[in-house]
């Protein structure tokens, strides 16, 4: 929408596919790799879904432009790498040897990922030119998703390993949301660097980054089960409402 990008179902159908497939294959990888024989009916119903999610993925992704493909592959092989081991025990900081355990990397890891997939994989399939607006938009997603990342992060402080070295962990929750809050200025500023400026546009960046502050400001570590997990995680889906409502 923000780019006049006709709808590609194409890239949609994929991008829903693969980040069912990606997710699972993160948070799953572990336990079905360990007790493959003794699976759960919940966890046997989840690799059936995802095996279908793969296949379905894969069917989407024949579809996409070749340079489309190529960009997919190093986001596929960053998530690849966030669940399997796969360097010396020297690098890491536990047990599990992948991107996901070497301490302060996942949230960076997870922010170039979303970034590249929601806003890059479009517009690379519709031969659209990657200038300084696109470019732009990349790093408003990136400082985005990690804000909006950070009252996970305080809500973990009670589970997390001290090895992980999340934010919340290495600054304080305060000094957390002061970070915070000012990634969440720079992500709005940053429109106003774009060559083309669009009012509606603007008017629903203010509302969303006024919600999201409120989020993360008044997130702690004791919160309600679904203030993360729902309130939090459905900001996006907030933003896609807005944008389906006035564009």
């Amino acid at each position: 929408m923000e780019f006049d990008i006709p709808y590609d179902e194409n890239i949609l159908y994929f991008v829903f596919y693969a980040s069912i497939t990606g997710y699972n294959f993160v948070k799953y990888f572990g336990i079905a790799k360990f007790h493959h024989r003794s699976l759960t009916n919940w966890l046997k119903l989840i690799q059936v879904f995802s095996f279908f999610s793969f296949l379905l993925m894969c069917y989407y992704a024949l579809k996409l432009n070749p340079v489309t493909l190529i960009c997919v592959g190093g986001f596929a092989v960053i998530t690849f790498l966030y669940a399997i081991p796969f360097l010396p025990k020297r690098f890491f900081l536990d047990k599990q040897h992948n991107l996901r355990s070497i301490g302060g990397l996942k949230i960076y890891l997870i922010a170039l990922i979303w970034a590249g997939v929601t806003v890059l994989l479009p517009l690379i399939n519709n031969n659209y030119f990657i200038g300084t607006d696109a470019v732009l938009t990349t790093i408003q997603r990136c400082l985005f998703i990690i804000v909006l990342m950070l009252p996970f992060e305080i809500r973990d402080l009670r589970y997390d390993s001290l090895k992980l070295s999340t934010i919340p962990q290495k600054i304080g929750v305060r000094q957390t949301k002061l970070i915070g809050s000012i990634l969440l200025g720079l992500f709005f500023f940053l429109d106003f660097l774009k060559d083309e400026i669009n009012g509606i546009h603007v008017i629903l960046l203010i509302i969303i980054t006024g919600v999201t502050l409120l989020f993360l400001v008044f997130s702690k570590i004791e919160q309600g089960k679904s203030y993360s997990a729902f309130w939090v995680e459905g900001i996006p889906v907030f933003w896609l409402i807005l944008l389906l409502l006035f564009y």
